[in-house]
């Protein structure tokens, strides 16, 4: 006993000192969501209004359309955190960034092309406190259609500056209304979308969030290897999906906000503490755990217990409030959105509950057969996302 304690105490020092000394890491890349909103007024008109991240925009339009002097405005606008003076360079450069955006978002009309025309002047905006520009484009279709197909490439991973982008479109066309996200697996969509392709879209967005998400998925890693029953397992899955589902719906339909620059290191935070709460329960009980209550002691829960879950649940409202941060959302309530965020969510889910499947039965197994080597695997693996944790805790509170 006094030799584990001993080296556990050992782990325990180097993830304090490491947290510090470690490079800085990310969960996150720069913001590459671009945000739609498709109206029409008129019959054979559309008109788009993009909210796309300024920096991103500037660079890939300089770059894409050869426009020196904009690639200067905009380094200089960026350099100086300027966002009006972002806004207006690729104002006054309109024609480099009518042919980016024009040659990567497509709207045609019963597969014949509209085109665009710039409907306003661009202008800047923060999202989530980040830099935005709007801009508006009215697109003049051949005639009146009968269904609407759009098509996005905006900021492709070729350009070399994000990986993935994400295209979260909100339309009133059709007499149809609804949502759609495009990505580079999925680049286009039809206004005359089936329940089925809606379902699957949104599905397969919430279950790719949680899949990349590196920080969500260390959390959950943390608190399957803190579980020592089958019980405590699906309390605290469900207790973690409960306190996420609740904060990320009120957080995406504008019920409640919170800024992603407070969101994201208390989320670090979480994955610390929880990988961190292990190594500590290890310390004081060693490689045997807590004491358990005498009488069905494989479906009870003692004081300790109760108390992680409480923390779980905390700790999952705060995760909420990241899911729907980084999907970014800034629309009216409707039935559509509402249904739209439970299909995201039930894929996110999905997810969960696969990781939850196949990690803890191995755990388990291991466990039994070599208590020991359960015991080693769990430390070093909690000491390991706890490390991780605690250095994307400090370089992101230091963007406060």
């Amino acid at each position: 006993m006094r030799v584990i304690r001993r080296v556990v105490g050992t782990l325990v020092v180097t993830l304090a000192v490491g947290g510090f000394v470690a490079p800085p890491a990310k969960a996150h890349s720069l913001p590459s969501a671009v945000y739609v909103d498709l109206s029409s007024s008129d019959p054979g008109q559309v008109r788009a209004e993009l909210r796309m991240y300024a920096p991103l925009l500037l660079m890939s339009t300089a770059d894409y359309t050869a426009d020196v002097e904009l690639g200067q405005a905009g380094a200089e606008a960026q350099s100086d955190q300027d966002m009006p003076a972002q806004a207006a360079a690729l104002d006054e450069h309109a024609d480099s960034v009518l042919t980016y955006v024009t040659d990567h978002f497509v709207v045609t009309a019963d597969g014949r092309s509209c085109s665009a025309t710039k409907g306003g002047p661009v202008t800047a905006e923060q999202r989530d406190g980040q830099p935005y520009v709007r801009l508006v484009l009215d697109y003049e279709c051949p005639e009146p259609a009968a269904a609407h197909e759009v098509r996005s490439d905006l900021f492709p991973a070729s350009e070399g500056y994000v990986t993935d982008t994400k295209t979260i479109v909100t339309f009133d066309l059709d007499l149809n209304s609804g949502t759609a996200i495009l990505d580079a697996e999925h680049r286009s969509f039809s206004t005359d979308q089936s329940f089925s392709a809606w379902f699957r879209s949104w599905f397969r967005v919430g279950a790719e969030h949680l899949v990349y998400g590196l920080d969500h998925v260390l959390f959950l890693l943390a608190l399957i290897v803190g579980s020592r029953r089958l019980r405590e397992i699906v309390l605290t899955a469900t207790t973690f999906t409960l306190a996420h589902s609740v904060t990320f719906i009120l957080a995406a339909l504008g019920v409640v906000e919170a800024p992603r620059v407070l969101v994201e290191p208390l989320i670090a935070a979480s994955i610390a503490f929880v990988a961190g709460w292990y190594l500590w329960r290890a310390w004081r009980h060693g490689q045997d755990g807590p004491h358990l209550p005498a009488g069905n002691s494989h479906f009870s829960l003692d004081r300790a217990g109760w108390s992680r879950l409480a923390v779980v649940f905390g700790f999952g409202l705060i995760h909420g409030l990241g899911f729907a941060t980084s999907l970014g959302i800034d629309e009216p309530w409707s039935w559509k959105l509402l249904s739209s965020l439970l299909i995201f969510n039930l894929g996110i889910e999905a997810v969960q509950l696969t990781i939850v499947a196949i990690s803890f039965p191995l755990l388990a197994l291991l466990r039994h057969r070599s208590p020991r080597g359960g015991f080693w695997a769990s430390a070093i693996a909690s000491a390991a996302v706890a490390l991780v944790g605690a250095g994307w805790f400090i370089e992101r509170a230091a963007d406060i």
